[in-house]
């Protein structure tokens, strides 16, 4: 007999009611114990206990993902460590002639965009794509035609001395995979339409008997395939997308990484049944924080169940450009900083070419990290949420009686951004309250929907200086913070500045012979020993912190220490604001700097941890800071400032010019703050791939576009040539549309 929760999967268990049971009959003897702190929903810190005679491996403990949660999680670790980056040791995939796994580099891929049935320029695209670093590529194979032409693409290549493993990427074709398995070394299913049909976002009743029925045909569909898998010595990826969970997961485990966790283990058991093992998992989706809460579930399973198979990691339709970079390196970076992650791809709406370059930087970022083991000294941690959001929400300013500037503005409540100002930006006043996104009237700065918060200004115009006083005053008056460190406003006082200070400075005398109730932001870096640390506990007036590690440190983590400061405020009922400060070095371009910003920044702010950010790199525009750390905080669905694109990289499926329609829809409706438009090439992963999205442009026949409303199409076949203007007319249509702003 074997003590745990209940047996993999641990969805058949539920919370209902105060109570447990399960959506599915098991081997059970007797439920052992369910503390009734448990069952009123006020519990995390104890797991329900379960007897089994299922064997060790099949048994696990679950309990409350975070307090009064209905998800129960695995109740052990989702990675290696918490306090270091160490990569997670996984068994090797071969895929072709390439090794995949902990023990062999972070692979890179990327996906052709040619018709699959033009051999010669798919040829061509792949070619180009193994010239510039790629170690797999990957071709949709959607019908009998592109299956065959699969082989004369292999055949070509092999004659021009491209070895380059292929991947077949299917989507409701078991036969077709059938075929391409002969020829190429990898296949892609997808479990959420591979056996079952496409998903119609109904709530059905399935019935014990039923969801048996449905198992059973899944496993007679797909077991041919792991045969043959088998017999040719293919690699598989069991590659589970957010959008096209089936009707029948849906049903049972809502839209929801939970679903997507269940959906590929369902396939895995068949797999493993058959002593099949050559395959990798992959848990993706558009959302950023839907993403690695799934990776991190299907891991904590993975552990439990003594798996160790590898991953392949990317954020689907991430979008192009910056915004592109910005969610893969937010997704793909945070889990490469917990060492997850064997193979990666960074899904852009541009030419398959361009993904190498993101991919190597964010491949190189996780793998230097896990070779250092970069981290902090070890900490116990309690209170971050590993599976599912909450936000920690620090204490924004109060206003205090008698005082006659508003401090209540230089936070805001959804995230903030702060930014470093120069003297020489001082001297041309109006240029700077435009670079701060303030709106002018009269030449008078006021603060807009995506105006930065506060400003960081290291040195202090001198007192006879009065225009560039004057221009500081005019922001603290529209209660834009202006920090400045203690020296600066001990011998060049600014009224009503936020003196920033470190933790050694607050604990001096020095901070005596500023005014009373002056504001203080107190700079640190996390690794502190506690003693220093404790500070905090009695100072008064503190409106921030800011988390700074200084970049490039060689063993030191940033996401660790700052896991370990949340941890030490959290634990000790301190609720001072954190942002998140990196100074990055003069090399930085702006792919490094949006990558690391978004890896180091956004793996802490995935999971709740962080109330803004302040970005520095003293070679690159000031409004380009400003708007990478704007994206930041949209990617990791805090801070909505401009429209949001759900955008697929485009494939052989696609029925339009993708990254032409993308660049004139966006040209048309990226002014709509709060609006989510999805712009995909074609539907073949079901409306569900639109499940983050307002508005959906979606290739229907070739020439022809569906507009969808969520996941429910509202208008189809329309003519490529009115369809963008379709489009706003449904925004308008549904009360969401305003008119572009006239710059004044």
């Amino acid at each position: 007999m074997s003590t745990g929760v209940a047996p993999a999967p641990l969805s058949y268990v539920r919370v209902r009611g105060g109570g447990i049971g399960f959506t599915r009959s098991v081997d059970f003897a007797k439920v052992l114990a369910v503390p009734a702190t448990l069952r009123s929903g006020s519990s995390r810190a104890r797991a329900l206990v379960v007897r089994s005679s299922a064997t060790d491996s099949d048994t696990m403990e679950m309990e409350p993902a975070s307090e009064g949660s209905q998800l129960l999680v695995p109740k052990q670790k989702y990675c290696e460590s918490i306090h270091q980056t160490r990569r997670r040791k996984t068994r090797t995939v071969m895929v072709g002639n390439v090794p995949m796994g902990s023990d062999h580099p972070i692979r890179i891929q990327t996906m052709t965009t040619s018709d699959t049935k033009d051999v010669a320029k798919t040829v061509e695209e792949v070619m180009r794509i193994a010239d510039k670093g790629a170690d797999f590529v990957r071709i949709t194979v959607q019908g009998k035609r592109e299956a065959d032409a699969c082989f004369d693409i292999k055949n070509t290549l092999v004659q021009k001395n491209y070895n380059i493993p292929l991947v077949a990427d299917i989507h409701f074709a078991p036969a077709i995979a059938l075929r391409v398995a002969e020829c190429f070394d990898k296949i892609r299913v997808n479990p959420g339409n591979f056996a079952d049909r496409r998903a119609q976002f109904e709530q059905l009743e399935y019935t014990e008997e039923d969801y048996e029925k449905e198992l059973e045909h899944i496993q007679k569909v797909f077991t041919p395939l792991v045969e043959k898998c088998k017999k040719y010595g293919r690699a598989m990826r069991i590659g589970t997308n957010h959008g096209s969970l089936s009707d029948r997961i849906m049903s049972y485990y809502g839209d929801s990484p939970r679903g997507m966790v269940e959906s590929a283990l369902e396939f895995a058991r068949i797999c493993r049944s058959l002593d099949f093992h050559n395959f990798v998992f992959s848990m993706k989706a558009s959302n950023p924080v839907v993403m690695v809460q799934a990776y991190r579930l299907l891991v904590a399973e993975m552990y439990n169940l003594g798996w160790d198979y590898p991953l392949h990691l990317g954020v689907t339709e991430a979008g192009e450009g910056e915004d592109g970079r910005m969610k893969s390196a937010i997704g793909i970076g945070t889990l490469l900083m917990d060492g997850l992650g064997d193979t990666i791809r960074v899904s852009l709406t541009e030419p398959p070419e361009e993904e190498i370059d993101p991919c190597s930087r964010l491949a190189k970022l996780g793998t230097q990290a896990a070779n250092l083991q970069i981290g902090v000294a070890p900490f116990e941690e309690k209170h971050r949420r590993y599976f599912d959001f909450q936000r920690r929400t620090g204490q924004l300013p109060l206003q205090k009686e008698g005082e006659v500037v508003d401090y209540r503005g230089v936070l805001h409540r959804d995230g903030s951004v702060l930014m470093s100002v120069s003297l020489d930006q001082l001297k041309a006043p109006e240029l700077l309250y435009k670079s701060l996104a303030t709106k002018l009237v009269v030449g008078m700065p006021f603060k807009d929907l995506a105006t930065v918060d506060s400003i960081l200004l290291r040195e202090l115009p001198p007192v006879e200086d009065a225009q560039a006083r004057l221009a500081l005053k005019r922001l603290v008056d529209i209660s834009m913070g202006v920090l400045t460190p203690l020296s600066e406003q001990l011998t060049k006082p600014l009224p009503h500045a936020i003196v920033l200070v470190t933790l050694d400075e607050l604990s001096s005398d020095s901070i005596k012979l500023l005014p009373e109730g002056t504001r203080f932001a107190v700079t640190l870096r996390g690794d502190e020993s506690y003693e220093q640390l404790d500070v905090l506990k009695s100072a008064d007036n503190i409106i921030m912190l800011l988390h700074n590690v200084p970049y490039g440190e060689e063993k030191t983590g940033r996401v660790q220490t700052a896991r370990r400061l949340f941890e030490y405020l959290e634990t000790n009922s301190l609720n001072f604001p954190v942002i998140h400060h990196i100074d990055f070095p003069q090399s930085i371009d702006r792919d490094g700097l949006v990558i690391g910003a978004g890896a180091n920044v956004g793996a802490l702010l995935v999971d709740g941890l962080g109330d803004g950010l302040l970005l520095e790199a003293t070679n690159q525009e000031f409004e380009f800071l400003r708007d990478t750390s704007f994206n930041l905080l949209q990617g990791c669905r805090m801070r909505n400032t401009k429209t949001e694109y759900v955008s697929c990289p485009s494939c052989g499926r696609t029925l339009f010019d993708l990254q032409e329609i993308s660049a004139e829809i966006r040209e048309k409706t990226s002014h709509l703050p709060g609006v989510s438009i999805a712009i995909m090439g074609c539907i073949v992963n079901g409306p569900g791939e639109m499940a983050d999205a307002d508005f959906g442009y979606v290739g229907g026949a070739p020439g022809k576009i569906d507009l969808y409303v969520g996941k429910t199409v509202v208008q189809r076949g329309i003519a490529m040539e009115g369809a963008t203007d379709a489009l706003i007319q449904l925004i308008k249509d549904h009360g969401r549309w305003v008119d572009p702003p006239v710059e004044e």
